[in-house]
């Protein structure tokens, strides 16, 4: 073998030697490639996490209240973009529910407070709600308290007949039907409940009409005739055309101007004598002109 043969001969064995090692003992990992796909591969994980946030984040927040889950602040606000630990804005308290008060301070006497008047309606219209209940006659559904405007309050004085005194509360409401309730409370407890449903006023009926069971808050009991606890607080009240402007009252030796409140005359004082005759009434036009005198009017009782 000439020395050209030779060195032919060595470089294939080198060659199959080179390949043998190779086959027998495999290449080194390829670390730097495997670490570059395990970052892409966490970040795209990390992008397909940020896009479910993104997501939960856009879904409206009554979704989150009908599972109930948690006690957290709520998002409150439309964008997603806004942080979800902002506090959300303080909802007002609801108005409480009860009777609307009167067209005047004045019309709620004796030092007696709406809240005291509405929580006397109160009692009595379930007082009345349990009467009927257990048997009780009932002209009417009277409703709840929150349907009617209290339109006077004042002091009750006891008699021989029903001792104690306690608070008159007259209150009215329009719909369903015109109603008017003359409420007696005593001791914290409904005592009596005069009802009148629908409108006293018929195609006759003068303009200033009293009203006809107003004689219980200006009268006392007809078993003390003669002998009534004073100073006596009165009240009284009546129903009046839209032509009204003006009505005055006048018991005892004293006149005093009514309030007139959403279509009603309401009259009060306080009596300091016996009286024998009932109220005197006078209505009047927007003028001044009289259109009404209690004492022409053949339907009124002049005495009690």
């Amino acid at each position: 073998m000439s020395e050209e043969e030779e060195r032919d001969f060595e470089e294939q064995l080198r060659e199959l030697l080179a390949e043998d090692a190779y086959t027998i003992r495999p290449s080194p990992v390829p670390y730097p490639s495997i670490r570059r796909q395990g970052v892409v591969e966490r970040r795209r994980r990390v992008a397909v996490a940020g896009a479910v946030l993104v997501t939960l984040a856009a879904v409206p927040v009554g979704a989150f209240a009908v599972s109930g889950g948690g006690t957290g602040t709520a998002d409150t606000a439309t964008s997603p973009t806004a942080s979800a630990s902002a506090a959300p804005t303080p909802t007002p308290s609801p108005t409480p529910s009860g009777p609307a008060g009167p067209a005047t301070a004045g019309q709620l006497r004796d030092g007696i407070t709406l809240e005291q008047a509405a929580d006397g309606l109160d009692k009595c219209l379930a007082n009345d709600r349990d009467r009927v209940a257990h048997g009780g006659l009932a002209s009417s559904d009277l409703g709840g308290a929150d349907e009617y405007r209290i339109i006077l309050a004042l002091k009750s004085t006891g008699d021989s007949n029903s001792p104690g005194d306690g608070m008159f509360v007259v209150a009215v409401k329009e719909k369903p039907k015109e109603t008017r309730l003359i409420c007696n409370v005593k001791n914290g407890e409904a005592s009596g409940l005069n009802t009148s449903v629908g409108s006293d006023r018929q195609p006759d009926s003068p303009p200033v009409l009293a009203d006809i069971n107003g004689n219980k808050l200006y009268q006392q009991s007809f078993l003390d005739k003669g002998n009534w606890k004073l100073p006596f607080s009165w009240g009284f009240i009546g129903t009046v055309e839209p032509g009204v402007a003006k009505v005055t009252v006048s018991y005892g030796g004293t006149e005093s101007e009514a309030v007139l409140d959403h279509g009603w005359f309401v009259a009060s004082g306080t009596l300091t004598q016996q009286v024998t005759r009932n109220p005197h009434i006078k209505g009047y036009d927007k003028g001044g002109r009289p259109i009404y005198d209690s004492d022409e009017d053949k339907t009124y009782q002049q005495v009690p």
